[in-house]
C-alpha cells in the first residue's frame, strides 16, 4: 500500500475501522454511523410494508445487532462501500425477521431517533413514496442525509467565523428554487458590491464541494471509489 492509500485509510475509512474496536472513540464513530444511516434505512423498511412502529423496531434492532457484534470487518478495505454494505445487511436482517416471524421487542435500549421525530419527518417528506421502490427511497434519503451533513458543516464554519448572515444568503444560491434572490439583491441587502458577492459565493461553492467529497470519502474503502460515489450521489438527486 502506498503512502497516499495509507493516509486515506487512516483519515477517511476510520469511521468504519475504528468502530470495530472497543473504546470511547469507537463508540462515538459507530454512533455517528448509526445516526447517519438511520433515516435512509428506516425509509427502506417502511416502504417494504411495515408500519412506523414496526419499522422503528426493526431498524433499532438492526443497529443494536450492529453495535453488539461490530462485524464491520466484513467490509473489505479494498472494496467496501458503506452505503451498499448496510443496505444488504438490513435486507438480510429483515428477511430473517420475516421468515422466523420475529418481532424485535420494544424497550430494549434507547432508540437513536425517537419515533415521533421519524413520523414528523416522514409526514413532511415530499418524496412521491407511492412510486418509489424501497431501494430507491433508501438511496434518495442517503443522498439527502449526506447533503444535510455537508451543509451543517459548512454553516458551522461560516458562523464560527462570524459570517452567519452571509451564509444564510449565499446558501440560497446553491439551489434552483424559484424566487431565490439574485447576487445583486444579496449584495444590496448586505451592503456589498455584486463582484464581492460573486467571489464569496465561488468560495462557498468550492468549500461545499470539498466537504461533500470528504463526507463521501469517509464511507468508501479506497480513494478510487470516491469519484464513483460522487457520480452516484449526483445521479440520485437528479432523478
Amino acid at each position: 500500500m502506498n503512502d497516499d492509500c495509507a493516509a486515506f485509510v487512516t483519515t477517511h475509512w476510520s469511521v468504519v475501522l475504528t468502530a470495530q474496536g472497543r473504546s470511547p472513540a469507537a463508540d462515538e464513530a459507530l454512533e455517528k454511523l448509526c445516526r447517519t444511516y438511520w433515516w435512509p434505512l428506516y425509509g427502506f423498511v417502511r416502504r417494504s410494508g411495515y408500519k412506523p412502529e414496526e419499522a422503528q423496531d426493526l431498524t433499532q434492532g438492526f443497529f443494536a445487532l450492529l453495535l453488539e457484534r461490530r462485524d464491520l470487518d466484513v467490509v473489505r478495505r479494498e472494496r467496501g462501500r458503506l452505503r451498499s454494505y448496510l443496505l444488504v445487511s438490513l435486507k438480510n436482517f429483515v428477511g430473517k425477521a420475516r421468515r422466523r416471524e420475529m418481532a424485535v421487542k420494544r424497550g430494549k435500549g434507547q432508540p437513536l431517533v425517537p419515533l415521533h421525530e421519524l413520523v414528523a419527518r416522514e409526514r413532511a417528506d415530499l418524496e412521491p413514496a407511492d412510486i418509489l421502490t424501497a431501494d430507491r427511497i433508501y438511496q434518495r434519503r442517503w443522498a439527502l442525509t449526506l447533503l444535510e451533513q455537508v451543509l451543517e458543516r459548512l454553516e458551522f464554519e461560516y458562523r464560527s467565523a462570524g459570517n452567519g448572515r452571509l451564509f444564510d444568503r449565499l446558501k440560497e444560491l446553491l439551489s434552483d428554487e424559484p424566487g431565490r434572490q439574485s447576487q445583486a439583491e444579496i449584495a444590496a441587502e448586505l451592503g456589498m458590491n455584486e463582484n464581492a458577492v460573486k467571489q464569496a459565493f465561488h468560495r462557498l461553492r468550492q468549500r461545499y464541494r470539498e466537504l461533500l467529497r470528504d463526507e463521501i470519502a469517509q464511507t468508501v474503502a479506497v480513494p478510487g471509489d470516491v469519484e464513483d460515489e460522487l457520480r452516484h450521489f449526483i445521479s440520485v438527486l437528479q432523478t
